[in-house]
């Protein structure tokens, strides 16, 4: 396991209402997905975009402690890495995000991270990064699968808002061998050719892939994740991300397929794929 490293970067501000602060830290969480949502540059260099960081209140508890690994080991969170980045002056959530933006650009991009924890006391923050250990009960990719089916159709249930968009409640989705083949095949690929991106070998995006697999679509859709280490984790940083949360909700779609897969030696060390679609 490695050990927990940490920034600190003061700047002069002035103290903030209490009140305000639950909302601040929803909205830094949406602006650092989007952040990681798109490639930038950090440091002179090219970015490529990194999967949606989930909500952890365990790792929010550890935010608000002192100590990193102390903090972690009493809220029983078993992180693979982890980074605490504290921050005094950003009076709100835009003016944290140009801080950390300028100053843990590398951190906030990273794809070595998966899950975050945001605490915010007056004018001071602090946000905790991590990537926590593989699930012991994670299972095979396909009881993993469906235990993500499970999770959306429960998601799907109920009216829900994704970013600025508000959906409806809509029917559940049917498993799908077809596109949970088409799932399994990018996320192997993902793992073993150690990159993120729906773009697969040769360029080819997802309606191709699930046509290679037989799947006849008129409607198809794809999310992807790494480094959550259960289908509890990549669901919820699906659900923080508009754009997944979106394809999660939309009514166009009436199947599903989803897996994981695993290679110690690469970045994410774990590689999800969620393939949506509606046969013609």
């Amino acid at each position: 396991m490695k050990l927990p490293i940490a920034g600190v970067l003061l700047i002069a501000g002035a103290l903030i209402p209490l009140a305000s602060a639950a909302q601040d830290i929803d909205a830094l969480l949406d602006l650092i997905n989007g952040y990681r949502a798109s490639a930038h540059r950090c440091t002179n260099k090219s970015v490529a975009m990194a999967g949606p960081l989930a909500a952890d209140a365990a790792l929010a508890g550890a935010a608000s402690g002192g100590n990193l690994q102390k903090s972690l080991q009493a809220a029983g969170y078993k992180a693979a890495r982890s980074f605490a980045i504290t921050l005094t002056g950003p009076g709100d959530s835009a003016s944290a995000m140009r801080v950390l933006a300028e100053n843990y650009c590398l951190q906030l991009s990273s794809p070595r991270y998966s899950q975050i924890g945001i605490a915010r006391d007056g004018a001071r923050w602090r946000i905790v990064l991590a990537q926590p250990l593989l699930s012991p009960d994670l299972g095979s990719w396909r009881k993993a699968g469906m235990r993500v089916l499970e999770l959306v159709n429960a998601a799907r249930a109920q009216p829900r808002r994704c970013g600025d968009r508000a959906f409806s409640a809509v029917p559940p989705v049917e498993w799908n061998v077809r596109l949970a083949a088409t799932a399994l095949a990018h996320s192997r690929d993902m793992a073993r050719r150690n990159y993120f991106a729906h773009a697969g070998r040769g360029g080819t995006q997802v309606g191709a892939r699930a046509t290679r697999h037989g799947y006849d679509w008129h409607a198809i859709g794809e999310n992807i994740a790494a480094g959550q280490g259960s289908a509890r984790q990549v669901m919820a940083g699906w659900l923080a991300s508009p754009e997944h949360c979106s394809n999660i909700m939309s009514g166009d779609f009436s199947e599903m397929g989803a897996a994981y897969a695993v290679d110690r030696d690469s970045t994410s060390t774990i590689y999800w794929t969620q393939v949506f679609g509606s046969r013609r």
